[in-house]
């Protein structure tokens, strides 16, 4: 679905698919700032007073009206061809986020700390959160597809990259990373050298790591 939304007047259309957010008649979108989807459903949040509506699949996060996002800074979703997604909502002040929506895929968070947490990345099934101060890493969702890391080595991760179904996290200052997720996307990097690295790009399935000064690169 889609939404065109007129800030100035607090009006919006949505169409498309009426179970997935294609219908937004009866919204009031006065003081809307920000607007999020996951493929599913549709967040309209207000930054100013912590306010939000969701509609779409209530199943993947649709529904937020008992929620409270006073202070949200940052919103992710993920969403995968099943029909399932949902939403974290971050307050970096404060340490602390929301998470609604499909629990299999990411949408319940209670046994996450987010004291500290800088950035969120999402791929189609899992959440991972990062503190660049401290290089630690946080994974939920479906643990088959990245939703858990507890077994890994995060220290010192700068940065976090996704494709649909993996996850990896780069430490450039040591040039070593890890790879986690569906075992079949062929997701292992342990056997690459990540040194002098300075961005990486994905598809769908796969990565490929490029160090612009030489402009070596690296598939897999």
């Amino acid at each position: 679905a889609f939404m065109a939304l007129n800030k100035n007047n607090g009006k919006a259309q949505c169409w498309g698919h009426s179970s997935y957010g294609g219908s937004c008649n009866d919204l009031d979108f006065a003081g809307v700032t920000d607007v999020y989807s996951n493929g599913y459903a549709f967040m309209a949040l207000s930054k100013n007073n912590g306010k939000a509506q969701c509609w779409g699949s209530s199943w993947s996060g649709g529904s937020c009206s008992d929620l409270d996002f006073e202070g949200v800074t940052d919103v992710v979703g993920t969403k995968n061809n099943e029909g399932c997604g949902a939403f974290v909502a971050l307050n970096k002040n404060a340490g602390k986020a929301q998470c609604w929506g499909d629990s299999r895929d990411g949408g319940s968070c209670i046994d996450v700390d987010f004291a500290g947490v800088t950035d969120v990345y999402s791929n189609e099934y899992a959440f991972a959160a990062l503190n660049k101060d401290t290089g630690k890493v946080q994974c939920w969702g479906d643990s088959r597809f990245g939703g858990n890391c507890s077994d890994l080595d995060l220290d010192g991760v700068t940065e976090v990259y996704s494709t649909s179904w993996l996850f990896m996290a780069l430490n450039k200052n040591t040039g070593k990373a890890q790879c986690w997720g569906w075992s079949k996307a062929v997701g292992s990097c342990s056997d690459l050298d990540f040194a002098g690295v300075t961005d990486v790009y994905s598809t769908a399935e796969d990565f490929v790591a490029l160090n612009k000064n030489t402009g070596k690169a690296q598939c897999w």
